[in-house]
């Protein structure tokens, strides 16, 4: 949920066409090819796909704890860290469904493919619900000694996770882009307008979408079963694949560009080849793009920058490219792997925020013990808590845009805004409230059952609104609003402009290793607290029996630590972008002025 809840407030940048598009889409050689692909009509096929895919993955996701606990005799344990990793593939793919787009397939075939395994992986998922022999016998009581998961049943539902998550890392990178792509018509005076209005109808579906799936399709799932609850994201995965391939001949599809892998690769080997060469006195020696906007490197990370030195004037042809890339490189590269590798501590200190919000099986088993009811005759579902997180989240950024900064920079007489680095600290230390407050309404849940005399008994509805939940999800969304929003916006200012499809992977790169170690944590957790004789795991299956307070207070813990590490962080990284003057001068050449790099970097267009 988290990765969807990040795309939702995603900074609204256009999205870097590739280097070797053709920018004449509309001019004179093909005015008629120009205008008969792209443009509006396009746009329902795009944002369908996109839509439909997250109603039917997201759908999936609330309930599919209690799927494994009840259909597969998994413990909490187990069936958490088989969710965790299950969400860090599907956080990791799109970084490679990225890399493969942008150097070799292309946007439109990567999300062809991707929506193909997608609905693959949800009619696996639909068939170990519809035929029996796929899943082990059914446990008579939750708790109780159940029949595991022969190899192969548990094949076949591993197969489906796959299956999604690499249907997922084809279509998530590259569905804005390409969308992008239909209505860039930079001949358009209106085309930065076009583009917005693309961008809002974007996030509004995605909006609409997880809402859908938060509600519409966790609810067949608690009233109509697993067969019907899986078969219905089945459908509209098929219906989203049919609609976008057979708007095929409609769209515009760019060419693939550069590897920017490869020329982080060429960087470091180049760098250690020149190793023994002296730093040149003049802007003539290192080697530069003609037209780039880069001219010498940066002092930071000054080792690397021997990788742009020219040796020899045979090291470049006459148009301009090295004889040996491998031997020699441009300012440009270098500073794009500079820019890179220093954000990359800060981007550590946005794992642990990403472990916090993963915990989403425990508030699910926490609500399903309480009661849900907001009627006599309706209650929410215990999947549907997660509405929460999202509501508050949408709250505060729209409150935060529209009237806490325009009215602070109308009584202070001048334009208000946080940094980003400090939204990403509020954020961090929210998050720490967030798990303080979710164990202290297990403590106080846990206490009633007991008293209630339901110790052994997980599945009764201990007499304690469910609403209690409803303020730890509310931290966790106000501390989204502020870190990942922060996280997002400082990667797209920091990097170079050349590097904004790694910028929009970062934050999923982060979330994919958060849910290994928060599989780590968990198991340790549970090894550490349980097995002995009549000794219950502070993560029991049984949620009266074990001590889930004890493990949020121990997130809250690491949090904490995690916030002292951010803040080394962030005072070692130095100055943001918008700080940096332009007018530094660059060592050896006092008459030249120092380009912005990144890191001091070039200045992007951030959200606004």
């Amino acid at each position: 949920m988290k990765k969807l809840e990040m795309e939702l407030m995603e900074p609204q940048l256009q999205p870097q066409v590739e280097e070797k598009e053709e920018e004449e889409a509309g001019t004179a050689a093909f005015p008629r090819k120009a205008r008969s692909k792209g443009g509006l009509v396009t746009m329902p096929f795009v944002i369908a796909n996109e839509a439909l895919e997250k109603v039917s993955s997201y759908g999936l996701a609330p309930n599919m704890i209690l799927y494994l606990m009840k259909n597969y005799g998994m413990g909490v344990t187990k069936g958490q860290n088989l969710l965790f990793f299950w969400s860090a593939a599907t956080n990791f793919l799109p970084l490679l469904g990225a890399f493969l787009a942008d150097s070799y397939l292309g946007r439109f075939l990567t999300i062809a493919i991707g929506s193909v395994f997608s609905f693959l992986g949800m009619v696996v998922l639909w068939l170990t619900a519809m035929i029996r022999q796929l899943r082990p016998p059914a446990c008579t009581q939750l708790g109780q000694p159940c029949k595991t998961a022969s190899p192969a049943q548990y094949f076949v539902l591993i197969s489906s996770f796959v299956l999604m998550s690499i249907g997922a890392g084809g279509i998530r990178p590259c569905s804005l882009a390409f969308g992008a792509d239909q209505l860039d018509k930079k001949d358009n005076p209106q085309n930065q307008r076009v583009l917005e209005s693309f961008f809002g109808w974007y996030y509004a579906s995605a909006a609409i979408s997880v809402v859908i799936a938060l509600t519409g399709i966790v609810y067949i799932q608690d009233h109509l079963g697993w067969k019907v609850g899986f078969g219905v994201p089945a459908i509209l995965m098929l219906v989203s694949v049919v609609l976008f391939i057979v708007a095929s001949p409609l769209y515009v599809k760019r060419k693939s560009g550069r590897n920017l892998f490869g020329s982080f690769a060429r960087v470091l080997v180049a760098a250690y080849k020149n190793r023994k060469l002296s730093y040149p006195s003049k802007v003539s020696d290192y080697h530069c793009d003609k037209g780039s906007e880069y001219i010498v490197p940066s002092d930071k990370l000054r080792f690397l920058n021997k990788a742009c030195i020219i040796k020899n004037p045979e090291d470049v042809k006459p148009d301009g490219v090295p004889t040996n890339p491998w031997g020699l490189c441009t300012v440009e590269q270098v500073e794009e792997l500079k820019a890179l590798i220093r954000v990359i501590p800060l981007w550590s200190t946005g794992i642990m925020i990403s472990i916090n919000i993963s915990q989403s099986s425990f508030p699910l088993l926490q609500a399903s013990s309480m009661n849900r009811h907001v009627t006599k005759s309706f209650q929410i579902p215990a999947g549907s808590f997660g509405m929460f997180t999202i509501i508050s989240l949408t709250i505060w950024v729209v409150l935060y845009d529209r009237v806490i900064l325009p009215l602070a920079s109308k009584i202070r007489g001048k334009q208000v805004r946080l940094s980003t680095k400090s939204r990403m600290g509020i954020g961090i230390f929210l998050s720490s409230l967030g798990m303080l407050t979710s164990g202290i309404v297990e403590h106080v849940r846990r206490g009633k059952a007991i008293q209630q005399g339901f110790l052994n008994n997980p599945q009764a509805v201990v007499e304690m609104s469910a609403m209690w939940l409803v303020p730890q999800h509310c931290l966790n969304g106000f501390a989204e609003a502020f870190n990942a929003i922060g996280q997002t916006e400082f990667y797209y200012s920091e990097l170079p402009k050349s590097m904004s499809s790694i910028a929009s992977s970062l934050f999923g790169l982060g979330m994919a290793v958060a849910n290994l170690l928060a599989s780590v944590i968990l198991s340790t957790v549970d090894r550490s607290t349980g097995g002995g004789e009549g000794k219950e795991s502070w993560v029991s299956s049984n949620i009266n029996k074990g001590h889930y307070e004890y493990y949020y207070w121990l997130l809250a813990i690491l949090t904490t630590i995690n916030l002292l590490y951010f803040f080394a962080c962030s005072w070692l990284y130095g100055p943001c972008v918008q700080n940096f003057s332009s007018n530094e001068k660059i060592e050896g050449d006092n008459n030249a002025p120092k380009e912005r790099l990144s890191g001091p970097g070039t200045p992007l267009r951030v959200m606004g």
